[in-house]
């Protein structure tokens, strides 16, 4: 199967790319995109960020990659990663796809962004069979037996820049991101492993295709998926439920569904304590008697403190899922988020103990 050429013209602004006419553009500083060749480094740049936009989703590795480091060492490794991961790119771009990132001896690329495809799905395939089409080729040139492993799924994911400053890069957040990511982890070497949703859009051109279900790590239900070109001369990887499935409920889990951290800002428990607390501060204890000398005094503190320390919780927990997801900075709308909860819980901490010593000074004179 034969690669497309390049687009001519950007796909989102219509610059020219291509012939004499594009040396103007470069000169003043547009070209193509290094990520994107089919839309231009202009359009690039303005990207919509932050958009929920259906992708499908294409991760490609070299296969048994650990093998290949200890048998070449790491200069030669380099060398061949190097060719795959241009060889990759290249097949990958020309059907239009965005190349998301490189892992190691992988490549993540995404279609159907930033110029809608009607057939993006088929374009990650084509790309796939593109790429493992040349792997005889590649493996001739370095007198190896290399072998590419190829997973594709499609789905929604929210698709826009993350990061700071100029380090600020456009990348997918969602389901089908993990999705391809653990599909790609159950493919044999030179196969092309694919969800449901994608086969759906070319069991024409791969007939009679047997679904399989696949217990999946981070999904609690088996997914159905298709193997292109499949290899039964291999063993199957090993098809594990998730383990973190059967964990036991923690205690973190259960205050953090109990009350709704960090909506728990938004409960009338936080205002409650912030009243007493600024009643006490300002003098005006004789409007706030009835509370002050009442039952509710008391469960209501507690459930500031509660919710206050739930709010703390959420955030430390926020920042150790994101260190572990690799998801990247905060952005500004999740920055404002994060201050406001953090000044709340702590503003409503000082608060109560501030209300706590003045109730203590009080019932003493």
């Amino acid at each position: 199967m034969n690669a497309q050429a390049l687009a001519p013209q950007c796909g989102v602004c219509g610059t020219v790319l291509a012939g004499p006419l594009s040396h103007v553009f470069r000169a003043a500083g547009i070209k193509r995109s290094p990520r994107n060749p089919n839309i231009c480094s202009r359009c690039d740049t303005h990207i919509e960020e932050g958009s929920l936009v259906e992708v499908t989703v294409l991760f490609a590795d070299l296969s048994s990659f650990t093998e290949l480091t200890q048998e070449l060492g790491a200069e030669r490794t380099h060398e061949v990663v190097d060719a795959f991961l241009r060889t990759a790119t290249d097949f990958i771009t020309r059907r239009g796809g965005l190349i998301d990132k490189y892992i190691g001896d992988a490549v993540m690329a995404l279609f159907n962004v930033p110029v809608k495809q009607p057939d993006h799905e088929r374009r990650a395939v084509a790309a796939a069979r593109d790429i493992q089409s040349s792997m005889g080729e590649l493996g001739r040139r370095f007198q190896m037996d290399l072998n590419a492993a190829v997973g594709i799924a499609a789905g929604f994911a929210r698709v826009g820049r993350l990061g700071s400053g100029e380090s600020r890069d456009i990348t997918a957040i969602g389901d089908v991101v993990n999705l391809a990511a653990r599909l790609e982890g159950k493919t044999r070497p030179g196969e092309i492993l694919v969800s449901g949703e994608v086969y759906a859009k070319v069991a024409a051109e791969h007939p009679g295709i047997q679904e399989e279900r696949l217990a999946l790590k981070g999904f609690k239900e088996p997914l159905a998926a298709y193997r292109l070109g499949a290899r039964d001369d291999l063993p199957r990887p090993a098809d594990l439920p998730d383990p973190s499935s059967k964990r036991s409920i923690r205690w973190g889990a259960v205050i953090f569904g109990i009350l709704g951290a960090p909506c728990a800002v938004a409960t009338l428990v936080g205002p409650l304590a912030v009243a007493l607390g600024v009643g006490t501060l300002f003098g005006l204890g004789g409007a706030l008697k009835f509370i002050d000398q009442s039952a509710i005094r008391i469960p209501v503190l507690i459930l500031a403190i509660a919710a206050a320390l739930a709010n703390l919780y959420t955030l430390w927990r926020a920042r150790r899922v994101r260190a572990a997801e690799r998801l990247g900075a905060m952005t500004r709308l999740e920055k404002r988020r994060t201050a406001v909860v953090l000044a709340t819980a702590v503003a409503t901490l000082g608060i109560v103990v501030f209300e706590l010593i003045a109730h203590a000074v009080r019932h003493s004179t």
